[in-house]
């Protein structure tokens, strides 16, 4: 079995226990080897601009925002900008601040016919502290995975 494999049974395995009706959730290290081994998955960032833009955004990943800023607003087009830009022959990972508005994506790629639709659990970001700081617990940037401003 590869790496690969491996890493996708496991997330498989992860919404099954958590009755998550999508492919997969996966943790931002999964998803970083997942987008270096196979061409064929492609990760796709529903913050807004804004998030990008101020907080930073992952080498090569695809932008679809989930809501606008300011009021986060949903992007009501978001359904068939999906389906313009990405194939569902491919897997598909949604990622977002924290893996809320990822979440919500993937249910909505599933139910659009990707059956390859995953999750990134923690986000980009990571849950707050008490202090309310993000990237101090978990998510992408906590990980030490490329980003850029």
């Amino acid at each position: 079995m590869s790496n690969v494999d491996a890493i996708l049974q496991l997330a498989q395995k992860r919404a099954t226990d958590n009755s998550f009706p999508y492919a997969g959730a996966l943790t931002p290290r999964e998803t970083f080897e997942l987008l270096q081994e196979s061409p064929e998955v492609v990760l796709v960032d529903v913050r807004t601009q804004a998030e990008l833009e101020l907080v930073g955004r992952v080498p090569n990943a695809m932008s679809i925002e989930w809501a606008t800023y300011p009021g986060m607003v949903k992007n009501q087009d978001f359904a068939k900008q999906l389906a313009d830009k990405v194939d569902k022959n491919l897997t598909v990972i949604f990622m977002c601040r924290t893996g809320g508005r990822s979440h919500n994506a993937a249910v909505l790629a599933e139910q659009l016919g990707f059956d390859k639709a995953y999750n990134m659990l923690e986000g980009f970001e990571g849950e707050a502290n008490e202090l309310k700081q993000r990237t101090l617990i978990n998510g992408w940037k906590h990980a030490g995975l490329p980003w850029t401003n």
